[in-house]
């Protein structure tokens, strides 16, 4: 198994509307999708498409966020994960639990902001960076 391309940068904050008009301001990244809740992911988010890829923008919506927790180290947010596309989740899983890596929650591929599984490997085991994995989307 080997990763695919980078899908898309995770980007805790404390005020998703904010930082969207930052990214439109700042660096004229203004298309961005609806800004919608996961409330089974405990978190609110939207995507601001780039040429090569995309930000996923985050906010907690409780504190039971596990966003919550990042911006309680980080008020001002920052970097939260990387995501890379992979052709199959399960085995992508299995290789990196046989590899070593933690695979966070039950290990179980869940249903992300995508709309396809994803899984989350520990930072520890990528020199301090949350790594997600998700299953390629079809239509790309």
């Amino acid at each position: 198994m080997k990763i695919g391309r980078l899908n898309h940068v995770g980007i805790a904050t404390p005020d998703i509307e904010a930082t969207k008009a930052m990214y439109a301001t700042l660096y004229g990244a203004d298309r961005a999708t609806e800004t919608k809740d996961f409330p089974h992911l405990g978190v609110r988010v939207c995507f601001v498409s780039l040429e090569n890829s995309e930000l996923e923008l985050l906010e907690p919506l409780g504190e039971a966020s596990p966003v919550h927790k990042f911006l309680e180290r980080n008020p001002k947010g920052g970097q939260h994960h990387v995501c890379f596309e992979v052709d199959d989740i399960i085995t992508a899983r299995d290789t990196m639990r046989a590899r070593g890596a933690t695979v966070l929650g039950t290990g179980e591929p869940y249903i992300g902001a995508h709309g396809v599984p994803v899984i989350f490997v520990h930072p520890k085991n990528s020199d301090g960076v949350l790594v997600e994995l998700m299953q390629k989307p079809d239509h790309d």
